[in-house]
């Protein structure tokens, strides 16, 4: 999801899932948020919180960094 710098969070939620052969309801149930979280999550129409970020990252005993990765925009918000 990009923001109006152009900054976003790209995440790899849908390939741990997958390999880890768990439905959308299951990874949620584990990390404690909805079905559709997960499913707009893997859409990249939606940033997690840092803490359900960690919370994905330690249910796959992985460093959140190789699931989320911030990607940054263009720096075209010069005011002077």
């Amino acid at each position: 999801m990009k923001n109006k710098f152009g900054d976003s969070i790209a995440n790899k939620v849908y390939e741990y899932r997958v390999l880890a052969r768990m439905t959308q309801k299951e990874l949620a149930e584990n990390v404690g948020v909805s079905k559709q979280t997960i499913f707009v999550m893997e859409k990249g129409n939606y940033v997690p919180t840092l803490l359900l970020a960690f919370r994905i990252a330690d249910f796959f005993k992985v460093d959140v960094t190789d699931i989320f990765t911030y990607e940054k925009g263009n720096d075209s918000n010069d005011d002077t």
